[in-house]
């Protein structure tokens, strides 16, 4: 993780989660942090854990990516802060469970817009000066469902296809620059995404969930060494994998068993 020891990275969705050991990582590493969600309280406590562990710097800034102006006021934060940032972590995302009619529709666009309209905002944002001055790295937290449909979080599934595929692009893109992309694709993790988005019990059934510790250092070490994505786990690559040997059809209804909400009486 030295690979950005006294520089700068924004992590998006800091608060908790991936993110949060995103940080935790980064900063074991010597990396100044500007860190970025919706709860202060909790930027606040992890900025303060992280300063006084590893003797870093730290800024916080709160704004909630469902808004629309939000990337741009992240990135006058920086700039007004004369912040040069080296690494852009777009971290924050999140899905929500159940059948698509029965989904609140400003969940859904919210969703894409934190999911799809903010990475690709930042990431414009941000790679300009990273181009000029021929280095700088862009880390984009997709998922495992980036590489199937999802029946019943279908909306999430989709989005997160558009980041890795957005990602990869954009890494043969900046080669030529100096700057590297990737996209970091987990599986079930140990956090609080599967509570947030309604679907806990399926979460809770699954044997092979990894830690947002293990996650973040994947994803970090893929990053250094120049991949465009990794998946994170060997289980979950494996699985992957045996998708391609099958019916985009047989997969979409594979999941749709393992996703399939209960009725109650």
């Amino acid at each position: 993780m030295t690979s950005w020891s006294g520089k700068w990275a924004l992590v998006t969705g800091a608060s908790a989660g991936i993110g949060a050991a995103l940080a935790q990582e980064l900063a074991r590493g010597g990396t100044n942090l500007v860190l970025t969600a919706r709860r202060r309280e909790r930027l606040e406590e992890l900025a303060q854990k992280l300063e006084a562990a590893h003797k870093i710097q730290t800024k916080i800034f709160v704004a909630d990516l469902a808004q629309a102006d939000a990337p741009e006021t992240i990135f006058q934060f920086t700039k007004g802060q004369g912040i040069e940032i080296e690494l852009l972590v777009n971290n924050a995302g999140f899905g929500a469970y159940g059948e698509f009619p029965s989904v609140d529709p400003r969940k859904l666009t919210d969703m894409v817009q934190v999911n799809c309209a903010a990475v690709v905002h930042l990431t414009r944002l941000y790679l300009p000066d990273m181009v000029a001055r021929k280095h700088g790295d862009v880390l984009i937290v997709a998922s495992t469902a980036s590489f199937q449909s999802v029946p019943y979080i279908s909306t999430y599934a989709a989005t997160k296809a558009f980041d890795l595929l957005f990602a990869e692009g954009l890494a043969e893109e900046m080669k030529p620059y100096g700057v590297r992309v990737c996209a970091l694709c987990p599986g079930s993790t140990e956090s609080e995404f599967a509570e947030v988005a309604g679907q806990a019990h399926i979460a809770a059934t699954r044997a092979n969930r990894e830690t947002a510790e293990k996650v973040a250092r994947t994803g970090l070490r893929a990053l250094a060494a120049g991949k465009s994505y990794v998946i994170s786990g060997l289980g979950n690559y494996l699985g992957v994998l045996g998708q391609r040997l099958v019916s985009r059809r047989l997969v979409a209804r594979v999941a749709t068993r393992m996703f399939k909400p209960h009725k109650t009486a």
